[in-house]
């Protein structure tokens, strides 16, 4: 039985933090892949336009047969993993890139739609991660700095030119070594639980087409 052939991403450490769980989720991921998938990983620059040139050249150096591409980011204040619903075509800043630039409302590709839906089945993803035993939910907004700018990157590509590949976007907490001398700590989750949860989501995200139909939505 042949593997389906997965690409995750991480992104480099930004906003003064020394380690991004995004990247180190990803490399333990391609190490040790789940039964049934092929995992490579690249990771991203934080940086507007960089990460989206990066990505692309990752796409295209995972050659044919690629199917599916996750992307993944830190959220810093989350509690779970949050799988991205819609990607919007808009950069809005509030802190630098990793290269100074601080882009405020603009598009992340001039001229295209407002917005993409993930095309992975966001909510089976999640339950698969809590059946890992894993906290996880859906999330409504993927922000508007360096992740969102990927995601919609990813989505545009997928949806103009990889139209065989499916792909989206999962947020992770910071984890507990990032958090430990702050007070009050915020949420944390270590790489560990991390890369548990989001194996059942990959192994969810390649077998799974049609979305479960439960309720995963957000009153605000």
């Amino acid at each position: 039985m042949s593997s389906t052939k997965v690409l995750v991403t991480g992104f480099a450490p930004f906003d003064g933090e020394e380690v991004n769980p995004s990247w180190q989720a990803a490399e333990l991921l391609a190490a040790d892949p789940p039964a049934g998938l092929e995992v490579g990983a690249a990771r991203l620059s934080c940086v507007f336009g960089t990460a989206l040139d990066e990505l692309r050249s990752a796409v295209d150096a995972a050659g044919p047969g690629l199917e599916l591409v996750v992307c993944l980011g830190q959220a810093g204040g989350r509690a779970d993993l949050t799988v991205e619903r819609v990607a919007l075509n808009v950069d809005d800043a509030r802190i630098p890139d990793n290269a100074g630039q601080q882009p405020v409302d603009e598009p992340v590709v001039p001229g295209g739609p407002a917005a993409y839906f993930a095309t992975l089945a966001v909510k089976a993803c999640v339950a698969a991660a809590r059946a890992a035993g894993v906290p996880a939910s859906v999330s409504q907004t993927a922000g508007t700095f360096v992740c969102n700018h990927v995601f919609y990157g990813l989505a545009h590509l997928i949806a103009t030119e990889r139209p065989g590949i499916r792909g989206g976007f999962v947020h992770v907490p910071y984890t507990p070594e990032q958090v430990a001398a702050r007070h009050p700590a915020p949420p944390s989750l270590s790489v560990r639980d991390a890369v548990r949860g989001l194996s059942a989501l990959l192994t969810a995200a390649a077998h799974t087409t049609t979305d479960l139909r439960e309720p995963g939505g957000a009153t605000h």
